[in-house]
């Protein structure tokens, strides 16, 4: 079952960097107390901040706890050139195109910069 769930994630992760790309847009969730964020499935004592390739994928996920966030877009160039950047800074990872059950990939910032930045080259 984990490689299936591994599998699907990786999916999900070259899909975002496929779809945004295209769209030059990347959706989070927000809400008056900010943009969502969970502890990592991977890591102890780290934080992942969400994104999804879609505003249909993020609406997905604003449900429970996060009921009260709405799909917000971001412009791409403003996520590669400033969200990413503060990221790192502080020590959070990136969680792209997370499925419902709050499940997907981890990605450290800089290595999303990079691999966005590649995509767009193609």
């Amino acid at each position: 079952m984990e490689i299936d769930l591994t599998i699907n994630s990786k999916r999900r992760y070259e899909n975002f960097l496929k779809r945004v790309s295209e769209s030059k847009m990347v959706w989070g969730l927000k809400s008056e107390d900010g943009w969502c964020v969970c502890e990592s499935n991977e890591y102890e004592d780290a934080v992942v901040m969400l994104f999804w390739s879609d505003e249909a994928y993020a609406r997905q996920c604003a449900v429970e706890e996060w009921s009260n966030y709405k799909p917000t877009s971001i412009p791409l160039d403003e996520f590669m050139n400033s969200w990413l950047y503060g990221m790192n800074q502080d020590g959070l990872l990136v969680g792209v195109n997370w499925n419902a059950k709050l499940i997907g990939l981890e990605v450290e910032p800089y290595d999303l910069i990079k691999e966005l930045e590649d995509t767009l080259e193609r």
